[in-house]
């Protein structure tokens, strides 16, 4: 058979399409994103979309599992947030085709906002879940959620994290097995969740436990390996891997892989036969507290970090208070902090917002939230996808309702304005909110890697589509047409009045920037639209005072020192500086390609 080097994302998606997928729905978010994006490689055999958000990708795949097809959701942990009302009660329906449901956990937050343990979900809703380590388990654990989904009548829930979606490791690849949808059969007790028929559901939903619960417990994804009686290590998923650097092999190990419904069965007999346990698990002590409430010693996050991922390293010092020697160079790296891309348009309006005074601004989830950074350091808050808009009218309000002078300016981008912003919109309009709001389109879907949406008139599955209509939207649902502002956010002037103008008004107002980001490639309808003309800047050191207005501006490409310069190479002309600058120092050269 042949063997690759896969990431767990590409693995995911293979094991997926060997299984016989013929439906995929998705919402781009780190650490997930690529499996989808894997997936379209197979598109000749299966259909894959991206979703406005998580909710509408879980609803879809129950709708291509109800038709009988074998289906997918896939997911970072917060869209599960988002998703979790279908989740709950299509644990109660049960499945036609099998369904799985792919939770990208970020432990660290290293993209994320918060580091939640999804695994409390499969618990919470009462859904089979199923925790890889490596790429090879993770292609092999998709392809037997299937299976399971049919035959236990669930959808089955993955749970992945960071260094398994993006570490990679030998797969041993198989053929696509086809799996034949059959004639639908309409089946209301089922399918329809009403009072009545749930009350039933319910209780079939506890059989089903009982059978999931009988089947963890012999289950081959649940192993015991005995390499002594004196130390025994309970783990997970990627923490496996780090236990087994940390302790060796001369203790023995419950790999669990299936960790809900918990093998108690196969954890009791484990810890008769060692002397010390302990539980090794990222965040939540989540199979620690059960172990526990078995009446079963063991240690676990009275020593492992409850926060963060964790490492061998953390683990060995954890549990035997040394750490491994690491080699140490004579100069450390310097720290360089997440910033906006030279040329992104977001840099220019966020530069033009930082000059008015009393203002209050709600971001939300994206490449602008560093504008909360220095040196522009224009966001008071970020919560949640499609937050921003519905935050700044509850402040809004309150600030008109004591009197207070600060307005309120919303921002949110144009994906994140699909996926939930658009009803928080709604909101704002409906309750005569005065918080102007500020939908950044990017003409793309930019902090998860250049995914298209449904603004940008093109399909996961490379086909054109119908473009959604941003300042229509906002039209239809109440904007008056003079209240809305379409903005060249790299123009200052221009986005400056639309500012104002907006903020001069007592009722709900909209700006619309539209240019596209630094680093999407550009579709013939851009070139149409937007002048894409190579340009680079050049600062004329004989004009320069050095007053630093440029390097406020927070371009990467500008470097202060005894001079203040401009990175030819950085450099995308988009000459925000240039505008910025007093005392025109700045020229604007043609860049020769």
């Amino acid at each position: 058979m042949e063997k690759m080097l896969m990431t767990g994302n590409e693995a995911a998606a293979r094991g997926a399409w060997e299984a016989g997928l013929l439906f995929a729905s998705a919402y781009p978010g780190t650490p997930s994103t690529e499996i989808l994006e894997n997936l379209s490689n197979y598109r000749e055999s299966l259909y894959c979309e991206w979703a406005p958000n998580e909710k509408v990708a879980l609803e879809a795949a129950i709708g291509a599992s109800l038709a009988g097809a074998r289906s997918m959701a896939v997911m970072k942990h917060v869209g599960v947030n988002v998703a979790a009302d279908p989740l709950f009660t299509f644990a109660y329906t049960g499945v036609t085709g099998g369904c799985v449901l792919i939770s990208a956990d970020d432990p660290g937050m290293h993209s994320s906002q918060n580091e939640q343990d999804n695994r409390n979900y499969a618990a919470a809703a009462k859904v089979l879940m199923l925790e890889p380590s490596d790429s090879q388990e993770t292609k092999d654990f998709v392809k037997l959620a299937f299976e399971l989904s049919e035959r236990f009548d669930t959808i089955v829930m993955i749970r992945m994290t960071t260094r398994v979606c993006h570490s990679k490791s030998i797969v041993t690849l198989e053929d696509r097995q086809e799996h034949a949808v059959p004639d639908y059969k309409r089946n209301i007790s089922k399918y329809v969740a009403t009072p009545a028929n749930a009350k039933l559901m319910h209780v079939k939903l506890s059989e089903r436990i009982a059978n999931m619960t009988e089947y963890s417990n012999a289950s081959p994804l649940n192993t015991s390996e005995y390499g002594g009686a004196k130390v025994g290590v309970i783990s997970a998923g990627v923490a496996y891997q780090y236990a087994k650097d940390a302790f060796g092999e001369d203790v023995s190990y419950l790999k669990i892989g299936m960790s809900y419904p918990m093998p108690m069965k196969l954890v009791e007999e484990f810890a008769s036969r060692v002397e010390k346990l302990y539980v090794v698990e990222e965040l939540d002590p989540y199979m620690e507290a059960q172990i526990k409430a078995a009446g079963i010693a063991c240690i676990g996050k009275a020593i492992i970090p409850e926060r963060d991922e964790l490492n061998a390293d953390i683990v060995r010092k954890s549990i035997f208070g040394n750490e491994a020697e690491t080699l140490m160079t004579e100069k450390e790296a310097v720290m360089r902090p997440p910033t906006m891309c030279a040329g992104c348009p977001h840099r220019g309006f966020f530069y033009a917002l930082s000059k008015r005074k009393n203002i209050v601004v709600t971001g939300d989830i994206g490449c602008y939230t560093l504008a909360s950074a220095p040196p522009l350091s224009t966001m008071d808050s970020c919560f949640c996808m499609g937050g921003s808009i519905s935050t700044g009218h509850g402040a809004a309000k309150v600030f008109e309702l004591t009197g207070k002078k600060e307005r309120v300016v919303a921002v949110i981008g144009d994906s994140t304005f699909f996926h939930s912003g658009i009803t928080s919109l709604m909101d704002a309009v409906y309750n005569k909110s005065n918080s102007v709001s500020v939908v950044l389109d990017n003409r793309i879907t930019g902090m998860t890697g250049q995914q298209d949406n449904p603004g940008t008139g093109y399909t996961l599955m490379g086909e054109e589509t119908n473009e959604a209509d941003i300042p229509a939207i906002c039209k239809a649902i109440g904007i008056k047409g003079d209240n809305i502002y379409l903005v060249n956010p790299l123009r200052l002037d221009e986005s400056g009045a639309a500012i104002d103008d907006a903020l001069s008004k007592n009722e709900p107002t909209v700006i619309i920037t539209r240019w596209p980001c630094i680093l999407k490639k550009a579709t013939g309808n851009d070139r149409a639209e937007f002048d894409l003309s190579p340009k680079k800047c050049s600062i004329n050191q004989e004009k320069c005072t050095k007053c630093r207005v440029c390097v406020n501006t927070g371009c990467p490409a500008i470097y202060s020192g005894k001079e203040i310069v401009i990175n030819s190479e950085s450099c995308t002309g988009c000459a925000v500086c240039k505008q910025a600058c007093r005392f025109d120092a700045i020229d604007m050269i043609a860049k020769t390609v």
